[in-house]
């Protein structure tokens, strides 16, 4: 396992965690030039904050820096009630696609959504099934565009209690079917595969739980472990959204998971993913990158 106490080189900062910094919003471009300030090398930025930005702009601004980004945030919600929905998802997922790879990532980050209309506060059906058979669908459909564009597809299992609204893949195993169905092992081919064209992103905050986590990370094995999230899990939790905690202040046990994953040849950057409008939005974005500079030595 590496040594991250003496440095921060496999450090990632996803955007979000900084989005807002002493309660305003933080514009990507100011989030960039804060971390190539702080000497972090990697960041994982979200679409909406690429927009606002300008793709053009924020690309240059990612060379000109010698940024890397650990992945792309975030393609997926697939499931629709009509063609036209499914259609609009399919080329929004197509347009991410390039997107990450006009950017460099290491992937795009698949939030594969829920029951259509529940993020909005009224699901359309209760057929979580169809759901599923529609993400399986859409990943399938996508999956031939990004191998052209040569952009991995990294399934994240989001908890399951947010199966109805945000994702209905909840654990590791369901994400690995999905692979391993849309995206096999060829015949004889071995384990040293350098990557995948479709495999997961390993959020401990929506995976710490699983009695199968580790079984789980094995079977992905270096080719399908796409991407590494950290964050902790509070006790008590104040909004299941919106309150995840700094590293080494919740109850995950952060460098258990990351040794398991490193075990399998995963050896790149630990990306810090933290949503949190009761603490760490409120304070300033430079006292929330030493932190994570700090717990990622300490916690990680």
């Amino acid at each position: 396992m590496r040594d991250f106490a003496q440095d921060h080189r496999w450090l990632s900062i996803n955007t979000a965690t900084i989005r807002k910094s002493s309660g305003a919003d933080l514009p990507l471009p100011a989030i960039i030039e804060a971390c190539v300030r702080k000497g972090i090398r990697a960041i994982s930025p979200w679409r909406d904050q690429v927009a606002a930005a300008g793709l053009a702009n924020v690309s240059r601004l990612v060379r000109d820096h010698g940024l890397a980004l650990s992945g792309y945030c975030r393609g997926g919600m697939f499931p629709a009630t009509d063609a036209a929905g499914l259609k609009a998802a399919r080329d929004d997922n197509r347009r991410a696609v390039d997107e990450a790879a006009e950017l460099n990532a290491a992937c795009l980050v698949l939030v594969v959504g829920g029951l259509p209309g529940a993020l909005q506060g009224k699901a359309a059906h209760k057929d979580i099934a169809l759901a599923r058979s529609q993400v399986r669908d859409g990943i399938a459909e996508l999956l031939d565009h990004a191998k052209q564009a040569r952009m991995p597809l990294a399934i994240e299992p989001l908890h399951p209690m947010y199966a109805a609204d945000r994702a209905c893949i909840n654990t590791m195993e369901q994400a690995l079917d999905v692979c391993e169905e849309l995206d096999p092992r060829k015949s004889g081919e071995n384990s040293e595969r350098p990557q995948a064209a479709l495999g997961v992103a390993v959020d401990v905050y929506h995976v710490w739980w699983d009695p199968k986590l580790q079984q789980q990370i094995a079977r992905a094995g270096k080719e399908r472990l796409l991407a590494f999230h950290v964050c902790d899990w509070m006790t008590p939790t104040t909004d299941l959204l919106n309150d995840r905690g700094m590293m080494g202040d919740g109850v995950i046990d952060i460098p258990r998971i990351r040794g398991w994953v490193e075990a399998q040849g995963f050896a790149g950057y630990s990306e810090v993913e933290i949503f949190s409008t009761g603490n760490w939005w409120k304070k300033p974005h430079e006292e929330v990158l030493d932190t994570c500079i700090a717990r990622h030595k300490s916690a990680v």
